[in-house]
């Protein structure tokens, strides 16, 4: 006897399922493992690469396909690509609380990193280790927002730590080269800017030498140009201002 296996059924294994609810129906994707958050930083961009196959489901582990009916009606189209890009951008995707938990500490780890290479002691210029700062996130029950990417997460625990530690960005070095007749005027707006001018030298221009927060660095480049109309120049000497050897407590 032979056994019967219904056309809308598709079968499928070592799946990611992305999940949206749509005018009241469910809708899944199947999608390759460690391929859809590639696919929303923007890193993967080969659709093929991240979807098993183009069908839209209402549940994918038993392999039951979304009626095309359905799909009109929730996503006012039945074309399976469009309909699974939307899913893919913004459906919730499903995974084992043991997955869950590997991701969280994969990027509780990224977040430490990011911080120990931005930041330093102010005090001795020195970097902190990154399982310093790990102990430090401890410290503080910093909780990983799996929604948030790493760069936003660690800008925000950079703040926290900033009550309970010793930490700040390290500074960029930067060269400003100023036009005479706008050099001094310009000085003075770019001064709350500036943490330290190393140097400063006016002769037919202002140059000078400083230290600067990250932070600033966009509104100081915007600031040059257009109070100089470009005649005014940027340069960053060095992206980190920093000792070496490792901050220990």
């Amino acid at each position: 006897m032979s056994i019967f296996t219904p056309t809308n059924q598709i079968r499928l294994t070592n799946v990611a399922v992305v999940r949206m609810k749509r005018g009241g129906k469910r809708f899944e994707i199947a999608c390759y493992k460690n391929k859809v958050m590639s696919w929303r930083s923007g890193a993967e961009k080969d659709l093929d690469e991240v979807l098993q196959t183009h069908s839209v489901f209402v549940n994918v582990s038993k392999g039951q396909v979304a009626k095309k009916d359905d799909l009109n009606k929730a996503f006012g189209t039945d074309d399976l690509t469009e309909i699974c890009k939307q899913i893919l951008a913004k459906g919730e995707l499903q995974v084992s609380d043991r997955e869950r938990q590997t991701q969280l500490e994969t990027m509780f780890r990224d977040i430490a990193t990011i911080v120990a290479e931005k930041c330093v002691n102010p005090e001795t210029k020195r970097p902190y280790t990154v399982s310093l700062i790990e102990r430090a996130m401890k410290d503080i029950h910093y909780s990983v927002k799996p929604g948030k990417s790493t760069k936003q997460q660690a800008l925000e625990v950079i703040r926290q730590l900033k009550e309970t530690m010793e930490i700040q960005r390290a500074h960029m070095r930067l060269r400003l080269v100023l036009p005479a007749k706008e050099g001094k005027r310009l000085k003075e707006k770019l001064k709350p800017l500036l943490q330290v001018v190393e140097s400063e030298d006016f002769d037919e221009e202002l140059e000078m030498v400083c230290l600067v927060d990250p932070g600033c660095f966009r509104e100081i480049d915007e600031l040059i140009r257009c109070e100089t109309k470009g005649r005014g120049s940027l340069e960053v000497l060095s992206l980190k201002d920093v000792e070496e050897g490792d901050e220990k407590f």
